[in-house]
């Protein structure tokens, strides 16, 4: 792929100063942002400074333990928000007004993702155990601004798996599914690439990987149904190809080549498909997509 062709090569600004100017857009981000404060930095700093309202539940798995602490990861890691800004960039610049309506409409879906979620959040919080690690700046940034008490479902697993599935779809509403096949691989794996950074850098569980999946199929089946959710967690730790790219660190290709043995992967993606089915087979039955999380929640011990 050229280095001009990847989405990889956008940046940030050009979205930031779409969503600014352009009305639809604008209310668009405004919901957003309005959603990112209220449901995961407001909520989620007042239940550290007044514990006690919610409860908390610890969710480490012993397969974590298998997974080695690895800070090579976190640059792949916190691109996980410009990942997605990235990519509304690719497709404001590629398809100019024409994007618009369908930008906006992922935008609001992004706003809306933080809501679902924090439907889990209100009524039980969640942690796991990260090692305090501040020897690259980066981590200290972490361990600033986030708490650690939103990890069922993983919002970061969630942000990824709807920013990659809804660029495929963007994509294919203007009949370029075939032309632009490589960007839509490119998306996934650098989708891919941060739900390993989560685990590396220590920040989920491989619980909170199964939670998401289940979450995002039930937010956005369309998008993300059953298959492709299999199809995705048996891509896990696969090698990532070189798309060509040689131009950003935090492209998939630059991902670490941490190699985890077979055996230990085989038993992770096990016990994630069988969690997620789990989910997925108790939530047919439940009142609200949110009970078999929270019956999971509080069964943990």
């Amino acid at each position: 792929m050229n280095v001009k062709d990847s989405v990889y090569s956008e940046t940030s600004s050009y979205s930031f100063i779409k969503t600014c100017y352009i009305p639809s857009l604008r209310a668009s981000t405004i919901k957003f942002y309005t959603s990112l404060f209220l449901n995961f930095f407001f909520f989620q700093h007042k239940s550290a400074f007044l514990p006690g309202r919610v409860p908390v539940t610890n969710v480490d798995h012993p397969l974590d333990k298998k997974i080695p602490f690895t800070p090579s990861w976190i640059k792949i890691y916190i691109d996980f928000a410009k990942f997605w800004v990235r990519m509304l960039s690719f497709i404001l610049r590629r398809y100019g007004r024409k994007a618009y309506a369908p930008a906006s409409g992922f935008i609001k879906g992004m706003a809306d993702l933080y809501t679902f979620a924090a439907v889990v959040y209100r009524k039980n919080l969640s942690t796991t155990t990260r090692p305090f690690y501040i020897k690259r700046p980066l981590f200290m940034v972490i361990h600033m601004l986030d708490p650690h008490l939103m990890c069922i479902p993983s919002l970061h697993v969630m942000v990824v798996i709807y920013t990659y599935t809804a660029f495929a779809k963007i994509i294919k509403s203007f009949g370029d599914e075939e032309k632009l096949k490589d960007q839509v691989l490119e998306m996934k794996y650098g989708a891919l690439a941060i739900i390993q950074a989560i685990l590396f850098v220590k920040q989920h569980s491989i619980n909170c990987i199964a939670a998401a999946l289940y979450a995002m199929c039930c937010y956005r089946n369309d998008l993300f149904p059953r298959e492709e959710a299999e199809k995705l967690l048996d891509m896990l730790f696969s090698p990532i190809p070189d798309f060509g790219v040689h131009t950003k660190n935090v492209h998939p290709s630059y991902a670490p080549k941490t190699k985890l043995p077979d055996a230990v992967q085989n038993e992770i993606k096990e016990h994630i498909l069988n969690l997620f089915r789990r989910f997925l087979s108790e939530g047919k039955s439940a009142k609200s997509w949110d009970e078999p999380l929270l019956r999971f929640l509080k069964s943990v011990v």
